[in-house]
């Protein structure tokens, strides 16, 4: 099985404990007032949007919470590691995305974006609708607070060493309540199943693709999906996260792929068939294991 994070080391930019935590409606509640400087009450529990596909090789519906105040407003937050070059015009899809990357090049902690007229940017549509990016690793504190700087500091690298620097009680009452998710033995077992049920599907579906020898394969489907990350530019690293798949899992075809970039997909998949494809991973000695 492909190497990834203990529970006790996860951060709030891992995809599962945001879910988990966000859940919580007081870790929710508190950081939405942090981000947006003002009182919130919720109305209902958060919900965590599950992860979604047909099949373990198609993209992941993105892991995001929501919830709603007493006065109908909708918060929607999502963490995003990696900048898939499409973030802009995925945000039409949430409120708040929070990420360790500064999106617009310009140092700020915070980016907020609000709907006016394109003919008159002059006219604003006053629906209360807010777009905000978080910047985790912002330089620029001109106009937010040092605890939303706290917090965002904070979501990146979630330890009690981190928060005990803290100045504000909220974050301190943050890491009180993510300390107890950590060592939830029943998070625990859940952490594990998930990890080991995506890795089992995920084999499953390469198997059964070469084995059928279907164009339609999953492997075939994995290889189209690199294909056109590649042709984006994005990197190793971008590209696996995007694809939620581990770097070791998708190399040998990103590295295949990158000196082809002027072939078609399919011309580069022939080539790919030719060279005998993934064949050799399930043979001894191949640098991909399982357990």
């Amino acid at each position: 099985m492909a190497f990834h994070k203990a529970l006790k080391d996860l951060n709030l930019l891992d995809r599962f404990l945001f879910a988990e935590a966000m859940e919580d409606p007081v870790i929710m509640q508190t950081i939405l007032e942090i981000i947006l400087g003002k009182d919130i009450l919720l109305k209902y529990p958060p919900q965590a949007e599950k992860e979604k596909r047909s099949s373990p090789l198609f993209r992941f519906i993105r892991m995001d919470v929501w919830a709603m105040d007493m006065e109908d407003t909708v918060y929607d937050a999502e963490v995003q590691k990696e900048d898939t070059k499409n973030l802009p015009r995925r945000s039409r899809l949430y409120q708040s995305m929070i990420a360790p990357f500064d999106l617009f090049g310009k140092d700020l902690y915070r980016y907020t974006f609000r709907m006016r007229c394109d003919e008159d940017p002059g006219i604003a549509l006053d629906d209360g609708a807010a777009r905000i990016f978080l910047n985790t690793r912002g330089k620029d504190p001109l106009g937010v607070s040092e605890e939303l700087i706290e917090l965002l500091r904070y979501i990146e690298h979630t330890t009690e060493e981190v928060s005990s620097s803290c100045r504000s009680g909220k974050i301190r009452e943050l890491q009180r309540r993510i300390a107890m998710i950590k060592s939830s033995e029943e998070i625990g077992v859940k952490y594990m199943q998930e990890w080991e049920e995506k890795v089992i599907e995920q084999r499953r579906a390469r198997e059964e693709g070469v084995a059928e020898g279907r164009v339609e394969g999953a492997e075939h489907k994995l290889f189209v999906q690199i294909y056109k990350k590649l042709s984006k530019g994005c990197s190793l690293s971008a590209t696996a996260d995007s694809l939620e798949e581990e770097i070791p899992d998708i190399q040998d075809m990103y590295d295949f792929l990158k000196p082809r970039k002027t072939q078609t997909v399919e011309e580069s998949w022939k080539d790919w068939l030719a060279s005998g494809g993934r064949q050799s991973l399930a043979s001894p000695g191949s640098r991909v294991t399982t357990p």
